[in-house]
């Protein structure tokens, strides 16, 4: 292939891939605030300023869009979770610290609303979402517990695969749209409390003077 042909190629792949991060940053904006019936391919396409042809070229349906949007979140969450753990300048309050504060600024648009709205309208969708959260608390939470361990800044006599899946359990049933409106708090506010309870209970007298610094009551 001649270099010219080839770099083009690069070209025109890297402007499909910014254009798709486009959609998706739209779509998630739309649908983290608005819900899933709100959503709305042509919208989405008005607010781009671009052809509903060139959408669908990037996303063959809305729901494809959204699912891309849940999974998207998903590795982002993951990643953020990873890259803090392995962060050697930082104690392990300032990481879950961090992780707390990131979550946050990835979810503080959602309400109950938007959650409610998901399971009514794509229980699919919603069932993806609930499949995604029973992978990444196990994985992320789990890590902390281990290096908290390791760390001396959570207790080894807590046995962390039970640990784990009563967090897991209980914020599956606190983010359930009922329990959302009934607590009348978001799911930020339900990740942020969560965390803070959840830890609260597992560190050690050093690990709680620590978090306490960083999360005070």
């Amino acid at each position: 292939m001649p270099v010219a042909v080839k770099i083009s190629a690069l070209s025109s792949a890297a402007a499909n891939n910014e254009l798709s991060n486009r959609i998706l940053g739209q779509a998630r904006a739309d649908f983290l605030t608005h819900g899933y019936s709100a959503v709305t391919m042509d919208a989405i396409a008005s607010e781009l300023g671009i052809s509903k042809k060139t959408l669908y070229q990037h996303f063959s349906s809305k729901d494809a869009l959204i699912r891309d949007v849940i999974l998207g979140l998903s590795r982002e969450i993951r990643a953020e979770a990873d890259a803090l753990l392995r962060h050697r300048r930082l104690n392990f309050a300032e990481k879950l610290r961090g992780f707390a504060e990131g979550l946050a600024q990835r979810l503080h648009t959602v309400t109950p609303h938007a959650v409610r709205d998901l399971q009514r309208f794509a229980p699919h969708l919603h069932a993806l979402l609930h499949e995604v959260r029973q992978k990444d608390i196990p994985y992320i939470f789990g890590r902390f517990v281990e290096q908290g361990q390791l760390t001396g800044m959570v207790r080894d006599d807590i046995h962390p695969v039970f640990t784990i899946h009563f967090y897991l359990h209980a914020l599956q049933g606190l983010l359930q749209p009922a329990s959302l409106e009934q607590l009348k708090l978001t799911p930020t506010e339900i990740y942020t409390r969560a965390i803070d309870l959840f830890f609260g209970g597992l560190l050690t007298p050093v690990g709680r003077k620590e978090h306490e610094k960083l999360f005070p009551r």
